[in-house]
């Protein structure tokens, strides 16, 4: 089955600039791991959906400014550097498939399954599931490859996460795993 491997967020002001996110670093391993099997295989394409805001996006409301296009913190961080043939995806919103497109590359490559790795579970993450939902996709999320945001509510981050989680499954029909049962 055609798979798209779209890592989401994971750029450097998300790791160490204005929205950097400790646990960010805890998914770098997985999704490396996850880069290198898709990138062996045929079957598989490397799809990173990347911020990049232009002044006075709408994400600036609640975030604030980050993620600026042309900035060196809307760039991917080096331990999950794009390769040539990886496809970039320069998002303003919360989907990889908003006013961007991620449409065209589905059809490209005739995909028909994602695993939707990065940042955030309970946003970016779950936003581009919908979207890949309502477009006939099949959806895996490895859930030691995904995070959320800390710390955004009193609610502890393990609990905001399996929320996100299972909100995914039980909505959106998403599989849920880990990245060594993916590449098992």
């Amino acid at each position: 089955m055609k798979t798209g491997l779209v890592i989401i967020d994971m750029l450097n002001d998300f790791q160490n600039g204005v929205l950097g996110n400790s646990a960010a670093r805890d998914i770098v391993k997985p999704i490396q791991q996850l880069i290198e099997k898709a990138r062996k295989d045929d079957d598989w394409v490397v799809i990173y959906g990347n911020d990049a805001h232009k002044p006075g996006d709408l994400e600036f409301k609640v975030f604030g400014e980050h993620a600026v296009a042309g900035t060196k913190a809307a760039e991917v961080i080096d331990d999950l550097a794009p390769a040539e043939g990886d496809e970039i995806i320069n998002k303003r919103y919360y989907s990889v498939f908003t006013e961007t497109d991620m449409d065209s590359v589905c059809k490209v490559y005739g995909l028909q399954k994602l695993v939707i790795v990065g940042q955030h579970t309970d946003c970016c993450v779950r936003h581009s599931t919908y979207d890949a939902f309502v477009r006939g996709l099949d959806v895996v999320v490895p859930s030691d490859a995904t995070t959320v945001f800390e710390p955004l509510s009193d609610v502890p981050v393990e609990v905001r996460k399996q929320a996100a989680l299972d909100y995914l499954k039980g909505i959106y029909g998403a599989e849920i795993t880990t990245t060594a049962e993916l590449l098992g």
